[in-house]
């Protein structure tokens, strides 16, 4: 990483400042004799390749269950939890180790959560039992949440506002964006050639990588001196665990389940007293200037419910080339190749229009096109193949999905005070997690009710309606509040400037 100075923060992570920056000129170009670009290249590199391994592990499980249930005898119900228990303590603990992140370094929060991985994935794959691969699958998952909150951190931290950092974020997008679809290609791949215990063993040598490249070509960010918001981190926690739990239970159970009531409650309350916990705190886990009004609540609320929408595309075109078209667990990952090729190809270009048409416009118009390729993908009907009936709604949606997350993403975490940098990126990322459980839990009970009617096309149709519900409201929301960021200064033009 290039060996850029910090301003030393008063109370949290700083970005860069150029002016004290001794390896850059005015302009932010390398000094002359200088390894800053590889530096810098190599450092992201491993930052990508964090999150694309994090986002990968999120699906790539679910192609194997079929043959986990059958060599280590789950049940139905407990079979869920292969995928529920990775899902409860990432989404979970997100907040709090956003803060964690910040108080320790970014860097050193990224390789802590990495080794956890990877000794979890190996225990994982070696798993004996059920309890063993449920217990391997909760510490995947405490790992993915320390590691993760420090991928956007390091992001801005190594970048300059303008092109750089256009550019980086786009490839940060192209790992999470098509993450979803490498896990089951992935997953697809490595159960019918190597067997189910290769989608835990796949992140061992990529996270030993990780961790090498990290140490290697990753510089560390300055840490915050601050006491750990105690109060906070036990609210934030209890409340995300309770809620996603609630939403898991309630797709499963139904939403009069008095365990999915219960869990409600509970993180009703739990949430509620975050509020004046954090109101009262220096150094909150949750600050409350990131949802200070709709500017800058409504990205963040436009990146809980796109990932609704996205993660039950995921979840119903899987059940509907499975089970309609009769898919394998290979053809139905390959199935998606169009949207990860689109979504690749649209994501490079994507930073080069940026700097003359703004975040603002560039987001509201990928947004705009992911909730058409939904909406034309809810058209499905029985007598559809994959050509007729999925390939056109999958090319739109992978060109929506290579404008949206890129802008949506840069607006969210340049509109955050610097010193609260950390936990913008645990925020924007817990959103994430809770709005694919919101979204798929909603929508799980549209799928069944219709499917009692109208046959499991017509479910799947149905929720893929409402998955375009969700990001239409997203579309509308970052349209009206989204901006552009001015390149020389890092902050917001409102939007039409």
């Amino acid at each position: 990483m290039a060996d850029t100075a910090l301003v030393p923060p008063t109370d949290g992570i700083r970005l860069p400042d150029r002016r004290v920056d001794a390896e850059h000129d005015t302009a932010g170009h390398p000094a002359p004799g200088t390894d800053a670009p590889r530096f810098r290249t190599l450092g992201l590199i491993v930052v990508f390749v964090t999150q694309l391994m994090l986002v990968v592990d999120a699906s790539i499980v679910n192609v194997a269950l079929p043959d986990i249930q059958k060599a280590l005898g789950f049940s139905p119900v407990g079979l869920s939890w292969v995928v529920t228990a990775y899902a409860l303590a990432f989404a979970g603990l997100m907040l709090l180790s956003g803060k964690v992140g910040s108080m320790i370094g970014a860097k050193r929060a990224l390789i802590i959560g990495t080794v956890v991985f990877i000794v979890a994935s190996a225990a994982g794959g070696l798993a004996p039992t059920a309890e063993v691969l449920v217990a391997a699958r909760v510490v995947q998952g405490i790992g993915a949440a320390i590691a993760a909150p420090s991928t956007l951190v390091l992001l801005m931290a190594n970048t300059a506002p303008g092109r750089q950092r256009n550019r980086a974020m786009a490839l940060f997008v192209l790992a999470a964006g098509s993450g979803g679809a490498i896990g089951l290609i992935l997953g697809g791949v490595l159960t019918t050639g190597f067997g189910w215990e290769w989608v835990m063993f796949v992140n061992v040598p990529v996270g030993i990588l990780i961790v090498a490249g990290a140490l290697l070509f990753l510089r560390e960010t300055a840490r915050e001196r601050a006491r750990l918001d105690v109060g906070g981190a036990i609210a934030s926690t209890v409340g995300m665990v309770a809620l996603v739990y609630a939403f898991t239970t309630a797709a499963t159970a139904g939403w009069d389940d008095p365990v999915a009531l219960a869990s409600f409650g509970v993180a009703l309350v739990a949430l509620a007293l975050l509020v004046p916990i954090e109101r009262r705190h220096r150094s909150p886990v949750v600050p409350l200037q990131l949802f200070t009004g709709p500017r800058n609540a409504a990205p963040l609320v436009a990146m809980l419910l796109v990932p609704g929408g996205m993660f039950a595309f995921f979840y119903f075109i899987t059940l509907f080339t499975q089970q309609v078209l009769h898919y394998s667990p290979l053809q139905t990952g390959l199935a998606l190749l169009p949207f990860v090729v689109t979504l690749v190809v649209v994501s490079q270009v994507v930073p080069r229009v940026l700097p003359r048409i703004g975040e603002w416009i560039v987001g509201a118009v990928g947004l705009g096109l992911l909730a058409g390729g939904l909406l034309w993908l809810s058209t499905l009907d029985a007598h559809d193949t994959f050509v007729t009936g999925i390939l056109g709604p999958i090319l739109v949606m992978g060109a929506g999905a290579g404008m949206t997350f890129a802008p949506v993403t840069a607006v969210v975490m340049d509109r955050a005070p610097e010193e609260h940098l950390s936990a913008a990126s645990s925020v924007l990322q817990a959103m994430q997690q809770l709005g694919g459980s919101i979204g798929v839990a909603a929508l799980t009970t549209v799928f069944v009710s219709v499917t009692a009617g109208s046959g499991e096309t017509g479910g799947v149709a149905a929720a893929v309606f409402g998955g375009a519900a969700f990001v239409f409201i997203g579309f509308v929301l970052f349209a009206i509040w989204g901006s552009r960021v001015r390149a020389d200064t890092g902050r917001e033009t409102p939007p039409g400037h």
